[in-house]
């Protein structure tokens, strides 16, 4: 009988469980997939907190990729036997098989193995949006990217070196910081010792910088504005540390008429247009050995909680993936 992780309460990574699930033939405008591979990634962790709030029993996981095995009524996107990947919801992906809205799957290239289909769909696709089209990058200048050792951040900073960016990351040890460099960080600070307004105003000869990319949340707030140089843009994306307090926008008017955003990946490629693009972006940086997909963890699917342990205790770097 097919498993799947369920919730039946928030909480911490124990309140994840392994359990039988039945599956329905797929409905009109769905497909079943059987998973070869499930992304894990930290929006996972809001749903099993109850910080994105869902109904009880609830799912997790939002990304995965693996064969079609079944459409349903009216599909035209895949058919059974193609490969696919997905990320972006609807939350379910922590399963051996799910049924799914064919239109937000997209058809994975032969060249690229279901272990980074699943690795590289949100994290890959988090990283176009925010360099390509929430704040798009010029060649010759100089970001701020904090976690630059995370998955998002891996796939950033050598995507942004292949663009002609000079790239600042924060980074939380120096492990970390070795592995940052060594994907296109040219400035990798240790935040944990180091003041990282002062070393990007060092760094910029005390310009700033013309944005922000932040998926800590609390503890780099505010900190991250005074890294801005005038009508500089904040791209805030991410909670891990917890969420930012109420914003005043004085804040950002006194610092120099700052813009500020909290985008997300399910806006961006809310149109399958839009998510085709996106993906193909991706797809081809990928293939073209200038984004490597830094694959460093794998767990066995019953092994979720200790996956969730890890990344909440910061002991992952690159991306993690879950095996059915």
């Amino acid at each position: 009988m097919p498993k799947a992780i369920r919730i039946h309460k928030t909480g911490g990574p124990e309140v994840m469980q392994l359990d039988d699930v039945s599956i329905s033939d797929p409905g009109p405008g769905e497909a079943r997939i059987k998973h070869s591979a499930i992304g894990l990634n930290y929006i996972d962790v809001y749903f099993r907190t109850g910080l994105y709030p869902q109904p009880m029993p609830g799912s997790i996981g939002m990304e995965g990729a693996g064969t079609v095995e079944a459409v349903g009524a009216g599909v035209t996107e895949v058919k059974p036997g193609d490969r696919v990947a997905y990320a972006g919801g609807p939350i379910g992906s922590y399963a051996d098989v799910r049924n799914m809205p064919a239109q937000r799957l997209v058809p994975l290239p032969a060249r690229l193995s279901f272990e980074q289909g699943a690795a590289m769909m949100l994290q890959g696709m988090t990283a176009q949006y925010l360099i390509r089209r929430t704040f798009k990058v010029q060649a010759g200048q100089t970001v701020l990217f904090h976690a630059a050792a995370g998955g998002v951040g891996l796939i950033a900073c050598q995507w942004l070196k292949a663009l002609g960016v000079t790239v600042i990351g924060t980074v939380g040890s120096d492990e970390k910081a070795a592995l940052a460099k060594a994907h296109g960080c040219d400035y990798p600070i240790v935040y944990t010792r180091e003041n990282f307004v002062q070393r990007v105003k060092e760094i910029t000869g005390g310009k700033g910088v013309p944005v922000v990319y932040d998926s800590i949340g609390k503890d780099t707030w505010p900190a991250s504005l005074d890294c801005l140089e005038p009508l500089g843009m904040f791209a805030t994306f991410g909670n891990a540390s917890g969420p930012l307090p109420p914003i005043n926008a004085l804040d950002l008017s006194n610092r120099g008429s700052l813009f500020f955003t909290r985008p997300t990946l399910n806006t961006y490629v809310a149109k399958r247009e839009d998510l085709l693009a996106t993906a193909k972006d991706l797809f081809d940086v990928v293939s073209s050995g200038k984004v490597k997909i830094e694959i460093n963890q794998r767990y066995a699917l019953k092994d979720a909680g200790q996956s969730h342990r890890d990344l909440e205790g910061r002991k992952t770097t690159g991306s993690t993936i879950l095996i059915p």
